[in-house]
């Protein structure tokens, strides 16, 4: 995206935009890798004592790897279908296809509903566990420790699925210029916003972001 706002030639060959939208799709899928972080923060608050034997360096190591292969695999899915056709993409250019697009709905309905509907019950069921272990605990500031945890990782799946699911879970020939915004959101801001959002547990960054507030109002 950045070589493209410096660049004066905007074209890319057929390839390359290919080989674009299959890391594109790969890398912007993180469902799967959300899913397996709200778990690690389900056994960090519920069950604390057992957390480092629950989650076992090889346990992580086939989660990360489970993770980042489904989305891989998907992409390289959609991106032989795309191939069929005359001139398409995902959802977006789908549109501007000449060739029939059917199968291609099909797929993008049906593999959209698991790849990023499991993961969402699996973070669901993971938060509602958080919320009710959370909710025992007597003291505030147990309380606050305990969202906090967990309060970073819930921002960017709000994010994620927030954007994804409005651009990808909806028919084709409903897709308009104005949901471009909501795929900026899942493909660039939240990218932009992880470091920024992760770190906010940080005293440092807190101050400086009130000062910055501070100095704003003023």
């Amino acid at each position: 995206m950045l070589v493209n706002f410096l660049s004066e030639r905007k074209t890319i060959s057929y390839a390359d935009w290919l080989t674009q939208m299959c890391f594109t799709y790969a890398l912007g899928n993180s469902g799967c890798l959300l899913a397996v972080m709200a778990s690690d923060c389900y056994v960090a608050i519920c069950d604390p004592f057992h957390s480092v034997t629950s989650m076992s360096h090889r346990l992580c190591v086939l989660l990360v790897a489970f993770s980042h292969s489904v989305p891989h695999l998907c992409s390289l899915l959609h991106t032989l279908l795309l191939n069929l056709l005359t001139f398409c993409d995902l959802s977006p250019q789908m549109k501007l296809s000449c060739s029939p697009t059917f199968v291609n709905e099909i797929v993008v309905i049906t593999e959209g509903a698991i790849v990023l509907v499991t993961p969402f019950l699996c973070i669901a069921v993971s938060y509602i566990r958080i919320l009710v272990t959370v909710l025992k605990i007597p003291s505030a500031s147990g309380k606050h420790k305990a969202f906090s945890t967990c309060g970073s990782h819930f921002t960017m799946v709000a994010l994620f699925y927030g954007s994804i699911v409005y651009v990808y879970l909806q028919p084709v020939s409903t897709y308009t210029v104005k949901d471009h915004i909501a795929t900026i959101v899942y493909t660039v801001l939240s990218s932009m916003l992880n470091p920024f959002i992760y770190s906010l547990r940080n005293k440092d960054l807190k101050q400086a972001l009130r000062k910055l507030i501070s100095r704003w109002s003023s």
